[in-house]
């Protein structure tokens, strides 16, 4: 395996993108973007040679290449820090259950995928969310099986951290009303102490272990989907967190046959069984800038929708629960030294203020004995805070990874859970940003929707795109435009250690831009998430293109 390392590393050392190897002029745009310091900079025209800028409003420049950009608006490709690439894939190729209206209506929609489908072994899917539901209870099986009952049946939850199965499916994976929860995970049981179909965080694996392994072909179908999405939606890197390690061997051939639809910033799952091969493996880091896998994400708690989300008190609307640690409290320290002391980054998942909590402690004890603190380590989500903790991001130099729709999505529920005075350190955006620590942004697709101005729409409004609550819902904590443009553009490359070549379009920089069809800084906030791509270009070349264009 080392000497293929070896060779993959050369390879992927030595290629580089193909690229116009001539001069490319780009006029006639209003462009923006940062520079490294975080000051905005305007242009109307951009030169690029080999894939990357070379000024900005040159002047006198010999151009083999003259694309006319026709007025419109040209800003950076965005950048999405937290994300799941394959995991978009899936969701686009297979039942699709978000606008469901009820579970029986997620019923029928599976019911008429699997007709569709007949060849499929069995029906996945996702999206559902009870809390959108008129009765905000979970669903039961009994409510697929009235729809499909000769195949298995999984459907995830729009977080993530919670399935619902039909009979055949919990048959498969051996539950029955007398099978115990696992450590870290939950069976849901009616007042009986029957199952009901839904499965919490690690009592997922009881059933997901039974399902057929991903193909190369279906990787290969799910990287393709999810490419195309992304860039027509003017998303031109990507931060995919938490792979295995057949999608690590996936995208390093990937990488090597230059096939990879957008740039992949790429956390090693801590759950892997082959962790330890993969950090051994060392730091991946393509010359062309495709593919980097110098980062491990691990899992500390669950969500808040499914009361997963691991609270220092009990939640407030069900005062017997705390939440599930997915990762034991007595297992941070050989995690947390391990993989920093292996020179990578840790991404660490934590929601509640419990999980937030530990995670901080840990690294700052793991700091202190070992060091590691430079490695621009980073809590993922950092949803909801303990008002104390709230500086020690920036005192420890750990990047709080978050996603703006996820505040509008949860504001239905979230003070139902964590209660009004806890909401002082919740999606606490501006007060993170007032303590000096920078603020990647992502949107955690699929998840929530991949549209990344969607976020920045949520960000600065701390609205849903139908501008409701009319004065933003806890609105002290909305980020300026300009805050949330550089989320998603000069901090999220700098969250991957990429600020050099990517974030911004300065000079020797990639030439990874996109127009789009109205002025970013001079429409209606709330009208941000209207925005539309008309073409996205990497390293200087045109790769989508909208019917608008």
């Amino acid at each position: 395996m080392r000497s293929l390392l070896r060779i993959i590393t050369v390879c992927l050392s030595a290629f580089t993108l193909p690229v116009l190897a001539a001069t490319t002029l780009v006029q006639n745009v209003k462009g923006y973007t940062l520079n490294s310091d975080g000051d905005m900079l305007t242009f109307t025209s951009m030169a690029i040679e080999d894939g990357k800028v070379i000024a900005l409003d040159p002047d006198n420049i010999q151009a083999d290449t003259v694309i006319n950009g026709n007025g419109n608006t040209l800003i950076p490709g965005l950048i999405d820090a937290h994300g799941h690439l394959l995991g978009l894939g899936a969701n686009l190729l297979e039942v699709d259950v978000r606008d469901s209206s009820s579970a029986s209506d997620a019923a029928e929609r599976v019911a008429a995928y699997a007709f569709a489908n007949k060849q499929q072994a069995w029906i996945t899917g996702r999206g559902w969310n009870q809390e959108l539901w008129p009765d905000r209870a979970f669903p039961t099986a009994a409510v697929l099986d009235a729809q499909i009952s000769d195949r298995p049946v999984w459907l995830t939850r729009v977080d993530g951290h919670a399935g619902w199965a039909n009979s055949q499916a919990l048959a498969l994976a051996g539950i029955t009303n007398d099978t115990p929860d696992p450590k870290g995970g939950q069976i849901i049981r009616d007042a009986e102490g029957n199952a009901t179909g839904v499965l919490i965080d690690n009592a997922m694996a009881m059933v997901e272990k039974h399902m057929p392994a991903a193909s190369t072909a279906q990787y290969a179908a799910q990287l393709e989907a999810a490419g195309a999405h992304l860039l027509s939606l003017g998303v031109t890197a990507m931060h995919d967190a938490g792979i295995s390690r057949d999608v690590y061997d996936f995208y390093l051939k990937r990488a090597v046959e230059e096939t990879l639809p957008v740039r992949v910033y790429a956390m090693i799952a801590a759950t892997d069984p082959e962790l330890d091969t993969m950090l051994s493996n060392g730091l991946i880091d393509s010359a062309d800038d495709f593919l980097e896998i110098k980062s491990v994400k691990a899992y500390g708690d669950g969500a808040l929708g499914s009361r997963g989300a691991a609270l220092l008190a009990p939640y407030s609307d069900a005062p017997h629960q705390h939440g599930l640690m997915l990762t034991q409290p007595e297992d941070f320290q050989s995690l947390f030294n391990h993989v920093i002391g292996n020179g990578f980054q840790l991404n660490f998942h934590a929601i509640g203020d419990r999980a937030n909590h530990l995670a901080l402690n840990q690294f700052e004890s793991t700091f202190n004995t070992i060091g590691g603190k430079t490695l621009r380590n980073r809590i993922e989500h950092a949803q909801v805070i303990a008002v104390d903790d709230l500086p020690r991001f920036a005192e420890l130099d750990v990047l709080p990874s978050m996603q703006p729709t996820h505040a509008t999505s949860d504001m239905n529920m979230a003070e139902d859970r964590i209660g009004k005075a806890r909401m002082k350190g919740a999606y606490a955006w501006q007060t993170l940003l007032d303590s000096g620590i920078a603020i990647p942004l992502g949107s955690d697709f699929p998840v929530e929707l991949a549209n990344p101005f969607y976020g920045i729409h949520a960000a600065v409004t701390r609205q849903d795109r139908n501008n409701q609550p009319v004065k933003g819902w806890y609105a002290h904590e909305a980020m300026t435009l300009k805050q949330a443009f550089r989320g998603f553009t000069l901090d999220a490359a700098y969250a991957a250690h990429m600020e050099s070549s990517l974030g911004t379009l300065e000079p020797g920089k990639w030439a990874d831009f996109i127009l789009i069809d109205r002025d970013l800084f001079d429409i209606p906030e709330q009208d941000l998430w209207k925005v539309q791509v008309l073409a996205t270009y990497l390293a200087g070349e045109r790769v989508y293109q909208s019917s608008q264009q």
